[in-house]
């Protein structure tokens, strides 16, 4: 049985969240149902009162009605005993037990009547009533007012079903007056009437109001979902048509006739997506034709370049034989080349990828052959800068589906850049694996990053300092080109940063090429133990794949305090290499 219930339990809950949802996403659910809401609230509310203004007046009328026949037969009543004869109290309770009958006092319409005696003295005769249930319907209260009033009064009763001829309680009303017997005293006369017909009146009428308001509530929910359809429609096919646009199907329209306020609408939206087009168009025109440009120039450039660069060659081959001043121009100048040409480099790669020409040369690769090479390669200018370089490797070999030249260049330029912002503490490069993917997270304790830098650091030709000079001879698109052979790899290349406490970036590939990498074998934010002076509720940014916006990271009260297992404590500041496993 419990199981029923959670199941039926479920199933409502389904149900009722399919209602919300669909209530929620229907500007016409919603017009509609507040339109019924208020209909029903303002049904109800007439209807109320229009029952009881008919309830009102159907029993005030009656009432009236009824006051002046009891009148008239009590009168009578009255009437016939001071003109009667009797004088003995027999003859007085004989003519008493017939006057009270409805059919002899002129009470035609009366369900009873009744004579009881004053409460103040003895009876003289016995009280009399047309049927035995009759005096349960006199109160106490209706008595006293009758007695001691000249005038006649009333009260409503509730008729009892055993006394009624439909065999359900029905409404009625109790008229009371006094009348003078002879040689007994004051009596009372309470004459009672039965007010079912008014009842089933009432009841016609109220039914008839329900029938009436359920059908006003259908005729309001179905106008107002003609008029909302109208307006709706011509909405969701501009929302239709939008989306096709943000899709890319540039050449989608609205349809849109007449003259009314939705064709002007359609009007507008459709020149709005003309002009689009349009601006789009040409932008997309003069993004090829810059693309080109830098293309053409690149390549138009190497020729001069070579030139240049041969007569450069000559002259510092040849700057012992210089004075100082020239001797340090030809130095500058070659270093400038170097620069120069690694700028081309860099820009026909970018215009590459812009044409979406770039493509991977995939091969399998064991990472820690490439990381290796890359702190080979950059082993001279960790020892000029005074860093220390550690290196720790995984158990398992790190093997994926890779392009090397792509993801040595990626490495080369996070490891360039974290020795160029260490000032002179560690650089560590963690390499981790899982069963679909691998990773490799490098880690500087320098300056850092905001989360504003962090959001920026893989834009082109961004600096987080312009007023820095690049000493290592950087072109400003080094990140950005390896966000880019990141993504040809279909991984992620995402980067942490905290003043003060260095910077960390993370590249993420999968082991097969083409599949998406889902959870990272290594964490990019670095352990809390070595992030003892962050403040509390300090939330790091990461930026994620795709160029995407920043994204909030969990709070490192979040991170465990243990170390990742493998990894290096940071060194001594002198230069040299650590390898861990």
């Amino acid at each position: 049985m419990a199981a029923l219930w959670r199941q039926v339990a479920a199933v409502v809950g389904r149900g009722s969240r399919g209602a919300v949802h669909r209530w929620r996403s229907s500007m016409q659910a919603r017009v509609v149902t507040s339109a019924l809401a208020v209909g029903v609230v303002a049904v109800a509310l007439l209807g109320g009162f229009l029952s009881s203004s008919v309830r009102d007046g159907l029993f005030e009328r009656r009432v009236q009605q009824l006051d002046v026949e009891a009148g008239r037969s009590a009168a009578w009543v009255r009437d016939q005993f001071q003109s009667s004869p009797a004088t003995s109290f027999a003859e007085v309770q004989a003519l008493a037990n017939t006057l009270v009958e409805p059919s002899r006092n002129g009470a035609t319409g009366a369900r009873g009547s009744m004579l009881l005696p004053a409460g103040d003295g003895p009876a003289a005769i016995n009280g009399t009533f047309s049927f035995q249930g009759m005096v349960e319907l006199v109160s106490p209260e209706l008595e006293k007012a009758t007695l001691d009033a000249n005038r006649q009064v009333w009260q409503s009763v509730r008729i009892p079903a055993s006394v009624t001829e439909s065999g359900v309680d029905e409404p009625g009303v109790v008229f009371g007056a006094q009348v003078e017997v002879p040689t007994a005293g004051r009596y009372g006369l309470y004459t009672l009437y039965s007010l079912q017909p008014e009842q089933e009146t009432l009841r016609f009428v109220q039914r008839t109001l329900l029938v009436g308001g359920f059908a006003i509530l259908a005729l309001i929910g179905i106008i107002t979902w003609l008029v909302t359809r109208q307006a709706v429609t011509p909405v969701r096919r501009a929302a239709a048509t939008a989306a096709r646009l943000a899709d890319g199907h540039l050449a989608e329209r609205m349809p849109g006739k007449g003259y009314d306020e939705m064709a002007t609408l359609a009007r507008s939206f459709n020149e709005m997506a003309a002009s689009l087009q349009d601006q789009i168009r040409r932008m997309e025109e003069l993004s090829t034709a810059q693309r080109r440009f830098v293309s053409d120039v690149s390549h138009e450039l190497r020729t001069p370049l070579t030139t240049i660069r041969i007569a450069g060659e000559l002259i510092h081959a040849s700057r012992d034989e210089l004075d100082p001043v020239a001797r340090r121009s030809a130095e500058v100048l070659q270093t400038q080349l170097d620069r120069f040409e690694e700028l081309l480099a860099d820009l026909l790669e970018i215009s590459r990828f812009d044409a979406g020409a770039a493509v991977l040369d995939v091969e399998q690769c064991d990472l820690e052959s490439i990381v290796f090479g890359v702190v080979d390669t950059a082993t001279p200018l960790a020892e000029r800068k005074g860093v220390f370089l550690s290196v720790t490797m995984p158990e398992e070999p790190a093997v994926a589906d890779i392009d090397r030249r792509r993801v040595e260049r990626i490495l080369r330029n996070l490891v360039t850049n974290a020795i160029e912002h260490a000032e002179g503490k560690p650089v560590e490069l963690t390499v981790g694996a899982s069963p679909a993917a691998v990773a490799v997270v490098v880690r500087d304790h320098g300056i850092g990053m905001t989360p504003d830098e962090v959001a920026h650091v893989f834009d082109r030709f961004w600096r987080a300092d312009p007023a820095r000079a690049r000493t290592t001879g950087g072109t400003g698109l080094g990140l950005a080109i390896s966000l880019e052979d990141a993504h040809l790899h279909a991984g992620r290349l995402e980067a942490w940063g905290k003043p003060g406490h260095g910077a960390s970036f993370r590249l993420t590939l999968p082991r097969r090429a083409g599949l998406s990498v889902e959870d990272p074998p290594l964490p990019l934010v670095p352990e809390a133990r070595a992030m003892h002076g962050l403040p509390t509720g300090q939330i790091p940014v990461v930026l994620p794949a795709a160029g995407a916006s920043p994204t909030a990271i969990p709070d490192l009260a979040e991170v465990p305090a243990d170390p990742i297992p493998g990894a290096s404590v940071p060194g001594p500041t002198t230069s040299g290499l650590e390898v861990r496993r």
